[in-house]
């Protein structure tokens, strides 16, 4: 077993980096809820190392070398015996998180979408590949349409932060908002550079609400096959996330300079609804 400050710095970077996260999967059973902690802490490195690289240990380089040869790597962080615990005792692989390292390395060059295929495939790296890692995990005996409800499941999240982060993305010099979308309902990327939030602006940020949602429904279509507690986290999980865009919609989508968040009051009327 992992020792206690491991997994207690794993647990640390889950509620820093997404309380959501965090307060849907604290509840699991040891060990998947120490495995679903490394995986985070893990993500949140790969995300840091490319967001934030003055403040990451490691670059993203640096990760992916240590990921391939981790068998070789020094314990000199505590990432590195979390993942060789993770891979002792659980049936994943790493392709994963390389899915996940290539969908991160998109943001060196690539800094505007054009279209909402371009944009799933994105999110399909970035996020769905999370699903693929929590599968085996949180699954008994997953099967391929588990898999595609995972990954499904992942980006809609990964359209939720999207949304959630626009403003954020903006100042990186970031779009992730694609272009079709924008011009199917008459929005510029004038007005976008200007922060304007009008009717258009509205329309389209509705419209991706409603892709997420399409794609949290796939993500629970076969939730009645995973064990109760591990149901019980992904419906917390995709339940918080959808609040988000509630919070959204409440604050007149200002999503250029205001953060949506979901309370913990609003959280804890969520896990009542949702778990009983």
């Amino acid at each position: 077993m992992l020792s206690a400050e491991i997994v207690r710095a794993c647990e640390q970077a889950m509620k820093e980096g997404s309380s959501s996260f965090y307060h849907a999967f604290k509840f699991l059973p040891s060990p998947k809820k120490e495995a679903v902690f490394v995986i985070y802490a893990f993500c949140r490195m790969i995300d840091d190392a490319v967001d934030e690289p003055e403040k990451s240990i490691y670059t993203l380089e640096e990760l992916e070398y240590c990921l391939e040869n981790l068998d070789r790597v020094e314990d000199h962080h505590f990432i590195w015996p979390a993942l060789k615990w993770l891979f002792a005792h659980f049936p994943l692989t790493k392709n994963p998180f390389y899915t996940q390292i290539s969908g991160q390395r998109m943001d060196y060059v690539k800094t505007a979408y054009q279209s909402m295929d371009e944009l799933e495939e994105y999110c399909y790296r970035v996020a769905g590949s999370v699903g693929e890692m929590l599968l085996p995990i949180l699954h008994d005996q997953p099967n391929h349409l588990a898999m595609k409800s995972g990954i499904a499941l992942g980006k809609a999240m990964q359209i939720v932060n999207i949304i959630r982060d626009v403003g954020a993305d903006q100042k990186l010099g970031r779009r992730y908002i694609p272009l079709d979308i924008m011009t199917k309902h008459g929005y510029t990327q004038a007005e976008f550079e200007e922060k304007v939030i009008n009717w258009p602006f509205k329309l389209l940020i509705n419209e991706m609400i409603y892709i997420a949602d399409e794609w949290f429904k796939e993500g629970l279509k076969y939730i009645h096959t995973y064990p109760r507690e591990s149901a019980v986290s992904i419906r917390l999980a995709a339940g918080y996330y959808r609040e988000i865009t509630q919070v959204i919609q409440e604050n007149e989508y200002e999503v250029f300079t205001k953060r949506a968040v979901v309370t913990n009051t609003r959280k804890g009327k969520l896990f009542l609804q949702l778990t009983n």
